[in-house]
């Protein structure tokens, strides 16, 4: 599990592609520290497992397979040599959770609209998929990026957030522009929720008929 914090700004330094898969080599000293293989990493808010690490004049990489299935539900499949990546390690048995409950586990992509600066903050309209709308309120969490956010605004197709010159220095954000694909997670506990309640009214439903 995750919380959306991201810890550092790593690099994409080399990708091969396997046919149906590939596999990222990620520069990212941070995250690294005391990383072995099988452990889990989170690029861009997708939960990736470690192959193996490397150490170079550069600094420390890791690299990791990423499957045909992942390329296609998130925006990794557009990153490049060179690409900057948002990077977090799972939250440690009893560490803060200073964001929300991300498990790393996309939901599917968007595309930052527009940016709007303001004199301390930027404002970032960012679209989302129809079948994920019902999952975005207002003040509630999203995970843009491997970023835990507030929704400020939440519409059918679109939703805007509020970014901190911290989020803006630190992570991708502060560099994406209008056209450019995000990866998206919707709260898990929102989906847990529809799935109960969708059961309890099936229950009572054939309560009623019996």
């Amino acid at each position: 599990m995750f919380t959306g914090i991201v810890e550092e700004l790593g690099e994409i330094v080399a990708i091969e592609h396997l046919g149906d898969a590939s596999r990222f080599q990620v520069r990212g000293p941070v995250v690294t520290e005391g990383a072995k293989h099988g452990d889990s990493i989170a690029v861009n808010g997708v939960c990736l497992t470690v192959v193996d690490i490397t150490e170079d004049a550069e600094g420390t990489r890791f690299s990791a397979d990423v499957m045909a299935e992942t390329l296609n539900r998130s925006s990794l499949s557009a990153l490049d040599i060179g690409s900057r990546v948002n990077l977090e390690r799972p939250m440690a048995l009893g560490g803060r959770l200073g964001g929300h409950i991300v498990q790393g586990h996309v939901d599917g992509t968007g595309t930052i609209v527009d940016r709007k600066l303001s004199e301390h903050w930027e404002i970032v309209k960012i679209s989302l998929p129809a079948e994920l709308s019902r999952y975005v309120v207002e003040k509630g969490s999203i995970t843009v990026d491997g970023i835990s956010l507030t929704v400020v605004d939440a519409g059918p197709d679109h939703f805007t957030v509020s970014l901190i010159p911290t989020t803006l220095a630190l992570t991708t954000l502060g560099v994406k522009q209008a056209g450019d694909p995000v990866n998206l997670e919707v709260d898990v506990l929102a989906k847990y929720v529809e799935r109960l309640l969708g059961r309890d009214n099936g229950t009572q439903e054939k309560e009623i008929t019996a």
